[in-house]
């Protein structure tokens, strides 16, 4: 079963604070593309510990949004980029499309 992001860590953290929830989700959408933007041009540009970097900022993102499998791929995928390793490479892309799909038309 493919692994699907949610919101139940942000609406919990929230609480009843409908604003601080828009505003979580407002950072997500505005950071995300930006961050996978910058993994593609690290990953492509051969900069192993830049994109390590890169990775260890999304993974967070990751969890944030229910990503549990996605962020342990995430950690390990981090540390073999240290290696210069790059087979994971398609599986984290994946976990980045799949997220960019759901805070698309994301709201609270």
């Amino acid at each position: 079963m493919k692994e699907v992001p949610n919101l139940k860590y942000i609406k919990e953290l929230a609480g009843d604070d409908k604003a601080f929830e828009q505003k979580f989700i407002d950072i997500v959408k505005l950071e995300f593309p930006e961050e996978k933007q910058e993994y593609i041009n690290c990953y492509t540009g051969n900069k192993y510990l830049s994109t390590a970097e890169i990775v260890h900022k999304l993974k967070h993102k990751f969890n944030i949004l229910g990503m549990h499998e996605g962020y342990r791929l995430a950690v390990t995928y981090e540390e073999e980029l240290k290696l210069e390793n790059t087979n994971l490479h398609t599986s984290f892309l994946r976990v980045l499309e799949t997220i960019e799909a759901y805070i698309k038309d994301l709201k609270a």
